[in-house]
């Protein structure tokens, strides 16, 4: 090793050192569990299990394990695990292991692929007819209608996750389109505020509107122009993986901090404007830290968060097409009923109707309850796990009514929120004051020339009513979803008069829907509402006691998206292989058209 390297090393080892010590203890408690889920040398999956500190070394102490003779920053770098275990493998060799993926959602179908490439033998089942989870679309005579993806988190060639989407599909075959516009909000009464994705558009928007609030409008800009700059570290990475980009970081911590303390609701306060206070205190934006949202505004800003054409199902379609390619499986209405278990070790599942599949490993990137409490029959379950499924807040459920509208509407805001002057009556315990349309004029895969989907999600926490409502009175489920889209026909009406006659096709889909297509428990969106003081870092993937198994997808990853995805799977996939002595490798390859409208 040269001298430069040397001191090119020392200088690293120095900053961690300055940066373990001095910024971890003046980090608020998220961003600091955060940052020391990946400050560990040596068992950066079991501090995610169990945060003991036996498994754990942080930065600031390896100076001290070099003079003692343990190890030190140099020779750590040579652990598997931080080297993610050796160099890119130009062709895979079997190992003559199999692993059973539950659930073929985004988790499920990109753990396959990382199993895949690890050399096992992958085999996906699949309660439904096809993939996607809750990455879905679904035709309704002549039209699309998307119930998934707003924005795509590393969208961008050489942007922050792109590169992690390589390693599961060829991305760069999909068209991507970034909205000049995120959301227009408008009021009956004639009001309108339009947020803008370029942020020197957006921040003199909101100075035109709310001069009183300039203070605050540059605060949050600034924000915003932040946070497009940050890099999102790798769950299944180590230290080798992601020193990098923590170093690039330091600057943004102070300002994740911050947000990630406060709700959407309570940031927005310091706006006078009715219509901005309104963006963030709207549904579950309003409960989300604010954190969310300002970073999802910074990706937008920096063109990292595109929408492509197809929606969900083309990403998926993709990752489908590389498990084929590389002798990967797949098996539809395939319903996992229960685990097989043999001296508290999964060898297998057993499907409805009895049929075993048996294997070396499971993943479950099927729902989290339902794995836990139904197929495992809640017997590896600790106080932690039950609390989390009694008592944290999950996303809300929520009615899509779709419409298939005979008509152009490309001089409409691809997302329109409309601002209500009297609530609209969702069910018995729901009432919302506004409506928010997806207007996909942008997409000409979803409907015919001069035609336009257009699709409106309501929110409700009222699961139950809607499943028992279909169960036991489906004449009355039927009645009550004509209700509801008559009701929204008519929001759109009064915005665009005439509409109604050029409506064709509705749909409304349910809480009861999402359930019976994805047995995602309430009929949640995403699974785990980041609130603030929530903690970042994925939660515990194991169950304790049970050997041979491990979870992926969003009931590990609080936030969920479509991200939550390949991290999850990474991480479990990269754990099996610890466990079986199997090198990880991941293979990424080369950049898609995008175009701004």
């Amino acid at each position: 090793m040269s001298a430069r390297t040397r001191a090119k090393e020392s200088s690293v080892e120095g900053c961690l050192a300055i940066v373990g010590a001095e910024m971890l203890s003046g980090l608020p408690t998220p961003v600091r569990r955060y940052l020391k889920f990946f400050w560990v040398v040596g068992k950066p999956q079991e501090y995610a299990d169990s945060c003991a500190s036996r498994h754990s070394i942080p930065i600031a102490n390896l100076n001290m394990l070099e003079q003692s003779g343990q190890g030190g920053f140099r020779e750590s770098l040579r652990h598997p695990l931080l080297n993610g275990w050796g160099k890119e493998l130009n062709a895979m060799e079997g190992n003559g292991r199999k692993i059973v993926v539950v659930g073929a959602g985004i988790a499920g179908l990109c753990a396959a692929v990382y199993g895949l490439k690890c050399g096992y033998e992958v085999e996906v089942l699949e309660m439904h007819d096809m993939a996607g989870g809750l990455a879905m679309s679904w035709k309704r005579g002549a039209y699309r209608f998307e119930t998934c993806l707003h924005w795509l988190v590393g969208s961008k060639p050489g942007g922050d996750f792109h590169e992690q989407w390589q390693e599961v599909c060829d991305i760069d075959q999909l068209k991507f389109v970034n909205q000049d516009e995120f959301v227009r909000l408008e009021t009956e009464d004639g009001d309108t505020l339009r947020l803008y994705t370029d942020v020197d558009q957006l921040e003199a928007e909101l100075l035109r509107r709310a001069p009183q609030n300039a203070s605050a409008i540059m605060e949050f800009t600034r924000a915003v122009r932040t946070l497009g700059k940050f890099r999102m570290l790798d769950p299944a990475g180590g230290l080798k993986e992601n020193w990098l980009n923590m170093l690039r970081d330091i600057p943004v911590f102070p300002l994740m901090g911050k947000l990630s303390r406060i709700s959407g609701a309570d940031y927005g306060k310091q706006f006078q404007d009715p219509l901005l206070r309104r963006f963030f205190t709207n549904g579950d934006i309003g409960k989300l830290t604010a954190m969310a949202m300002v970073f999802s505004l910074g990706l937008m800003n920096v063109g990292n968060a595109g929408y492509c054409i197809g929606g969900a199902q083309s990403l998926i379609r993709l990752i489908e097409e590389k498990i084929a390619s590389l002798g990967g499986k797949i098996r539809f209405n395939a319903r996992v009923e229960r685990m097989l278990l043999e001296n508290d070790t999964v060898v297998g599942v057993e499907l409805e109707g009895g049929e075993r599949v048996m294997a070396d490993w499971v993943i479950s990137a099927a729902d989290g309850r339902t794995t836990i409490f139904e197929m495992l029959g809640g017997k590896y379950v600790d106080e932690e796990t039950r609390k989390r499924y009694d008592e944290r807040e999950l996303f809300a459920s929520y009615l899509q009514v779709s419409l298939g509208v005979a008509k152009d509407l490309s001089d409409e805001p691809a997302m329109l929120s409309r601002i209500l002057a009297s609530p609209l009556v969702v069910d018995p315990a729901t009432e919302v004051d506004s409506v928010s349309f997806r207007i996909f004029h942008f997409d000409p895969t979803f409907a015919p020339p001069g035609k336009t989907a257009v699709t409106c999600t309501l929110p409700t926490r009222n699961f139950t009513y809607w499943n028992d409502l279909r169960k036991v009175d489906p004449g009355s489920y039927c009645r009550e979803k004509q209700r509801v889209a008559e009701a929204v026909i008519g929001v759109l009406e009064k915005r665009i008069p005439g509409i109604s006659e050029a409506i064709e096709v509705v749909d409304v889909s349910t809480p009861a829907t999402v359930y019976r297509y994805t047995g995602n428990w309430k009929g949640t969106m995403e699974g785990w509402l980041v609130e603030p003081g929530d903690s970042f870092k994925p939660l515990r993937n194991t169950l304790p006691g049970l050997k041979r198994f491990v979870m992926a997808g969003q009931w590990v990853m609080p936030g969920g998206g479509l991200p939550s995805g390949p991290m999850t799977a990474k991480l479990a996939v990269k754990w099996i292989c610890k466990q079986d002595h199997v090198r990880f490798d991941v293979h990424t390859e080369p950049a898609a058209e995008t175009v701004r409208v």
